[in-house]
């Protein structure tokens, strides 16, 4: 029987399509890898590798660098697998396979041809890519222009490709696929642009398995009205439909460009998605769901499981698409298969990812003013008035809310270190003053609604923290302020050694216990890529991508933007990190 069993598992692991969930299980295992967006399925940004530690961090090194041969913000992470890098770009989304056995020579390359006149101009905050995946012998690339391509990882050819929707009414694609088992998920951008969001699931070769909408009737959103729990009671019919003012929802956002994850136990993924359209309120009154939530689905079907949603009735633009990190851990005397969410809206959340039940939910930066608090059994926040954008039906324009629109983290991930049972979060502490504003749709025309100033939250000087947190009890344990927004992704070590990068281009080292930093090397632009790292003939490397833009960045990127509302009120907040860095894009690579 056992022989049996190997000889089956070994036959499906050879046929292309098949058991890839096995594929890449054993492959996330392999410290020396890079070979998921996050490095696991998990979402927790953590390696085993523990050659670099506390005692000779200190020695790190630069040991190489490439040129990616474009400027404007570079976010996301190459992958590393079996001595092949594999490197992405903002638009045109260039893609780079790097021979590691070969001083990084270039072996392929691959640059789309996409329409710079129709995708670019609907791109909202930067021509950013999040990054590539792996799976069954391909790299999966996520156009800007809503192409998924699979390029055969061997020689970069295209294996097949899919344009699934069109940017000359506003959708575009600035989030990474994900491939969980034998599916490759993708979702959509262009809220600001009136798109209604969704998730479409593709097999391996290229076919579309399902397409799940964040609005809607219950049969186009996939959920089950008796059997799809929220708060751990059934949404019921036509919960969306019932929310929305006539037919708001069809141009009713809650797009999904951020962070997936997968538990292969419970076959489920989950996601965030994001704000509402149009940003002022006044004109879609109802919770507008289920914009604003998160979500866990059925990987083989995308049948709704359970749907929270956080922050009914946005009048914030608080997305809701950060990372859900998958966490096994004790809470509240028993051990519990948890999802972790570090909301724009500044609160972090820990979920049951079984049931959907809310356990914690504390904000993390206690500048935080719109919300007194979450009620854990209805989940609704104690809303604060004063920092309302619209009372008795009229826009208002309200000053001093904190967090500003990009939240107290925006999609730059947090990391996860199961030897601390801590996350390491890096954060924004910016606040904003919001004025609403009537807008008509018109598509694939901006469809915002809403004018911003932002600032420092009071206190201080500084826009930024890197924290480290624990979800078990929804308090910060250390706190590292930064001159600026912390817009990079982190990494946590076995060596309890935690890496991030900052706007100014430095990427620092510190010790997960206490924040001290241990390291900091400046890189030629600012970073708002994500720390990864992997090991390499017995060496390990630790990798970033820096190119500053983005959000926070966008009047580096776009130099035309020059009034401090302009980059819906980045630019102010921002106008002084021209002197602390320069537009660039470089993968640097650094060893003992």
């Amino acid at each position: 029987m056992k022989l049996k069993t190997l000889s089956i598992a070994m036959m499906t692991l050879a046929v292309p399509g098949l058991a890839v969930a096995d594929e890449l299980l054993e492959m996330q295992k392999d410290e020396n890898n890079w070979v998921m967006p996050a490095g696991n399925y998990a979402n927790t940004r953590y390696s085993e590798l523990t050659q670099i530690n506390k005692d000779n961090v200190k020695d790190l090194n630069m040991a190489w660098s490439f040129s990616t041969g474009v400027l404007r913000g570079h976010e996301g992470n190459a992958l590393v697998i079996d001595g092949t890098m594999y490197v992405h770009t903002p638009f045109p989304n260039i893609v780079y396979a790097l021979d590691l056995n070969n001083d990084g020579a270039i072996k392929w390359k691959y640059e789309p041809k996409q329409n710079y006149d129709e995708t670019v101009p609907v791109m909202c905050c930067d021509t950013v890519n999040r990054g590539l995946s792996y799976g069954d012998g391909k790299i999966f690339l996520n156009q800007a222009d809503t192409t998924l391509v699979a390029l055969n990882a061997a020689d970069g050819s295209v294996v097949w490709s899919d344009k699934r929707d069109d940017p000359k009414r506003g959708a575009t694609s600035t989030a990474a696929a994900h491939v969980f088992k034998d599916k490759v998920i993708v979702g959509i951008s262009g809220g600001e642009f009136g798109v209604r969001g969704y998730v479409q699931a593709y097999d391996l070769d290229g076919n579309v398995k399902y397409k799940a909408y964040s609005t809607g009737p219950d049969e186009e959103m996939l959920v089950d009205p008796s059997k799809t729990m929220s708060m751990l009671k059934p949404v019921g019919k036509d919960s969306s439909l019932k929310t929305w003012q006539g037919d708001q929802w069809k141009i009713g956002g809650g797009t999904t460009w951020g962070w997936y994850s997968y538990d292969p136990d419970l076959n489920m993924f989950y996601y965030g998605n994001g704000n509402p359209s149009t940003w002022n309120p006044v004109q879609r009154p109802g919770d507008n769901k289920w914009s604003m939530s998160l979500w866990g689905r059925d990987l083989d079907t995308g049948m709704a499981k359970w749907v929270y949603q956080m922050t009914p009735y946005d009048e914030w633009d608080y997305d809701g698409v950060n990372e859900v990190v998958l966490v096994d851990q004790k809470l509240q005397g028993k051990m519990r298969k948890t999802a972790v969410h570090f909301d724009r809206n500044g609160f972090g959340y820990t979920m049951d990812r079984v049931t959907g039940e809310l356990l914690v939910a504390e904000k993390y930066d206690p500048a935080v003013n719109w919300s007194n608090g979450v009620n854990l059994k209805t989940g609704l926040h104690d809303r604060v008035a004063k920092y309302s954008t619209a009372r008795n039906g009229e826009d208002v324009n309200t000053t001093g809310i904190c967090p500003a629109a990009l939240g107290s983290k925006d999609q730059q991930p947090s990391a996860y270190s199961p030897r601390t049972g801590l996350h390491y979060v890096p954060t924004n502490h910016v606040c904003m003053d919001y004025e609403p504003f009537e807008v008509e749709y018109v598509a694939g025309q901006p469809y915002v609604g809403a004018t911003l100033s932002m600032f420092p939250a009071p206190g201080g000087t500084h826009l930024g923290n890197f924290i480290a947190w624990d979800s078990r009890e929804g308090k910060i344990v250390w706190s590292n302020p930064e001159r600026f927004s912390v817009w990079s992704g982190a990494l946590a070590t076995a060596s309890d050694v935690v890496f991030y990068g900052t706007l100014e281009g430095y990427l620092k080292a510190v010790d997960a216990q206490t924040g001290r930093e241990l390291w900091r090397f400046k890189t030629p632009s600012g970073v708002i890529g994500n720390v990864n790292t992997y090991k390499h003939d017995g060496k390990q490397y630790i990798s970033v991508l820096s190119g500053v833009g983005g959000w926070a960045g966008i009047g580096m990127a776009i130099p035309s933007l020059e009034n401090d509302t302009d980059g819906l009120g980045a630019v102010g907040a921002y106008k002084s990190l021209s002197s602390w860095t320069n537009l660039g894009g470089v993968l640097s690579v650094f060893s003992l």
